[in-house]
């Protein structure tokens, strides 16, 4: 089944992004003891590692783990529990997770690499790539009807970075342009092989082209630069990024960030002799977990229809950790430099149009940059976001301070789990939660 993320994952999702700033009072510079051998990491935080047993040890997760980086070397690694119900296999650094969202700052990035290489510019009309998208129309009351009126505004690089292109989304757009996204094939993610109750089924667009040129058909939810809402947005940036580059999207990821960065377990479809080593993912339910993806014969098995720049990623707590650590370095890792030091900071900055205001969405008056959360003041620095199965994560470039959360659970709000991790650091950093 096709789908995006659910938007309650967002509640979670701002609670922990938004610790940053208390982080930073903290200090990071002696919040975080010395690297340590993963052994003694109990130690350092005991109050995740209790949290965690906890929601092992009553059934309500079967595995969870988390990352918490400084500048160098290796991040320290607290990790409760296995892969699945009835599994032996512990979870570790290497274990695989669906980050759904968690894929858009990895999209964003990419898209930065080109704009700081001159091959297209944040302000720039994606009509310039994407000729179909040249003459926009935007609903009169996207509740109620699909009647449209030209748009004003070219929709640009800059907004499809920062949710502000007008564009809709499968879990939050509603009305007759929701099933004309379904009917349209609109709907760049997948959850399961089977019926998901509440959730439309809709079969993906056979590719990114396909998927753009279908899109652009449809009229916006908003005129361009003048609101932020949780879009496709960034799948939509994947096919940009295919026509500024050259390059196949996936193909690009891959050249430009993954072997570069030595991602070497990053997938869009995870090859069958990973499959040891990918979680199953659960819906909880009524006190019990029911399995709505099991790993051993997950659909991420399959190829997908493309790769969904919003949505699509598998990867490990490693992985996402050395992309994190790449942007505490500001764009530099391990001596490998994948993007300007400038370009690095521009992607992190807040880059919403003069207008906007994400006050009472799930941005919850913070910055946006290239696909992820900023945080402002006592938060600024922080760049982040999560994803739809219980993960989050985020860097703090300024206090060389990294973290990544993984657990694997649909919907993400059914716990109050990522909103209470930040407490949790926060409470073994000896400062008030």
């Amino acid at each position: 089944m096709s789908v995006q993320d659910s938007g309650q994952a967002m509640i979670g999702r701002r609670g922990f992004l938004s610790w940053g700033g208390q982080l930073a009072a903290a200090g990071a510079i002696g919040a975080f003891a010395p690297a340590r051998l993963w052994a003694g990491t109990a130690d350092l935080y005991p109050t995740i590692r209790t949290q965690f047993e906890s929601y092992v040890s009553s059934g309500k997760l079967p595995g969870i783990l988390a990352t918490i980086g400084r500048a160098a070397g290796m991040p320290d690694l607290v990790a409760v529990g296995t892969q699945g119900l009835g599994e032996k296999t512990p979870v570790d650094i290497d274990t695989l997770w669906r980050v759904y969202s968690m894929t858009k700052p990895i999209t964003g990035i990419a898209a930065m690499i080109l704009v700081g290489e001159g091959k297209m510019k944040l302000d720039q009309p994606i009509a310039d790539f994407l000729p179909e998208f040249a003459n926009m129309t935007v609903l009169t009351d996207p509740e109620k009807n699909l009647d449209a009126v030209p748009a004003k505004t070219q929709i640009t690089v800059r907004h499809l970075l920062t949710h502000t292109a007008g564009l809709g989304y499968s879990i939050v757009t509603k009305g007759p342009l929701l099933q004309a996204y379904l009917d349209n094939g609109i709907t760049p993610g997948i959850i399961s092989r089977f019926p998901i109750p509440g959730q439309p089924a809709s079969k993906p667009t056979p590719d990114l082209k396909t998927f753009s040129e279908r899109l652009a058909k449809q009229p916006l939810i908003a005129e361009p630069g003048t609101k932020w809402s949780y879009s496709i947005s960034l799948d939509l940036l994947g096919r940009v990024i295919e026509v500024a580059s050259g390059m196949d999207f996936e193909a690009f990821l891959k050249t430009r960030i993954f072997e570069p960065l030595k991602m070497n377990s990053s997938y869009f479809q995870v090859p069958a002799s990973e499959t040891k080593r990918f979680v199953s993912n659960y819906a909880p339910v009524n006190g019990m977990l029911f399995p709505i993806d099991p790993a051993a014969t997950s659909i991420y098995l399959d190829k997908p229809a493309f790769a969904f720049g919003g949505a699509g990623l598998v990867t490990s707590a490693r992985d996402y950790d050395r992309f994190l650590n790449m942007l505490a370095n500001y764009g530099e890792l391990d001596g490998v430099r994948i993007m300007s030091t400038a370009t690095a900071k521009l992607a992190m900055s807040d880059l919403l149009p003069p207008a906007v205001s994400t006050a009472g969405t799930f941005a919850d008056g913070a910055g946006f940059g290239a696909g992820g959360r900023v945080g402002k003041g006592a938060n600024d620095g922080v760049f982040g976001w999560g994803g739809a199965a219980g993960t989050v994560a985020f860097v703090d470039p300024k206090r060389k301070v990294r973290a990544v959360l993984m657990a694997q659970y649909m919907p993400s709000n059914v716990y109050p789990f990522n909103e209470n991790f930040a407490k949790w650091v926060l409470q073994d950093l000896g400062r008030p939660a």
